[in-house]
């Protein structure tokens, strides 16, 4: 289970700044709920000063997702937007005091969101052929963001680009394309890729089933006040039993939607996680 500091799970409980300024004078809008985070920055802005008066977030994702919201938007309030510019991840993560290696990708989303705002205000662009080199096509990042965050924050390991950029967490298929960017900025030798999975008797793929969900998914929704209950395994049909905060949580379908994908990742492509 994931260590929370006092600040991040308060921040989480008791967010500020939750919601949409009316008549903003800039949106940014980054990530994907279907890719499981999402967030959407609003800013009013003083034109004289150029400095944030107000900025408010909504967002779909884990208690770190609604707390490095929260934060950027009390960091950068009161800042002109150059100094907003100058906001880094780290920036965000220290104002919580830490975060997860596993969850710096929240952070991440964070400056992003900032930046697409502040870009929607001067009314700048993002040229098509960034929009088309996308690295990861399970999470939609791109080679750019990949380049930048392992620049900005020293990531050496496919594992480190996967926590900071969510890049390599689905498929994997975009594991040797993230190897060769970090060979490209690093010049290091990077480590072999794992072989490739054997097929599974009916036991074996029952017991890694059990075995993923009790040891991968249930802490991560448990760090989150959520759980899981596995009811059910008839061939490649799962059935779990959303329990704890998940019942309510209107992202309960993009949770099973996660399970799934994680389950047909690791143990079989066929595999249908429902509801019971």
């Amino acid at each position: 289970m994931w260590e929370y500091t006092k600040k991040l799970k308060d921040l989480f409980l008791h967010p500020k700044n939750v919601g949409e300024i009316e008549n903003p004078d800039a949106v940014g809008e980054v990530g994907s709920i279907i890719c499981g985070d999402a967030l959407r920055l609003t800013l009013k802005v003083d034109k004289d000063t150029n400095r944030i008066i107000d900025a408010k977030f909504q967002t779909f994702g884990c208690a770190s997702a609604i707390a490095s919201s929260s934060a950027l938007t009390e960091i950068i309030k009161g800042k002109t937007l150059d100094e907003a510019l100058e906001v880094t991840n780290q920036d965000i993560a220290e104002y919580l005091g830490g975060l997860p290696k596993e969850k710096m990708h929240c952070s991440v989303m964070g400056r992003e969101a900032m930046e697409a705002a502040i870009a929607d205000y001067k009314g700048e662009i993002t040229p098509p052929e960034e929009k088309e080199k996308l690295v990861c096509q399970c999470f939609e990042v791109t080679e750019e963001k990949i380049r930048r965050v392992a620049i900005e924050n020293h990531l050496t390991t496919v594992e480190e680009i996967t926590n900071y950029t969510k890049a390599g967490g689905g498929c994997g298929s975009c594991i040797p394309q993230i190897e060769e960017i970090l060979k490209d900025i690093w010049h290091i030798k990077m480590p072999e890729m794992p072989a490739v999975k054997k097929k599974l008797t009916n036991l074996q793929k029952i017991a890694l089933i059990q075995d993923i969900i009790e040891k991968e998914i249930r802490p991560r929704l448990q760090a989150d006040g959520g759980d899981i209950e596995l009811i059910d395994i008839d061939g490649n049909t799962v059935v779990i039993a959303m329990r704890a905060m998940c019942v309510e949580c209107p992202m309960g379908g993009v949770t099973v939607n996660n399970i799934q994908e994680k389950l047909r990742e690791l143990v079989d492509e066929n595999i249908v996680v429902e509801t019971g």
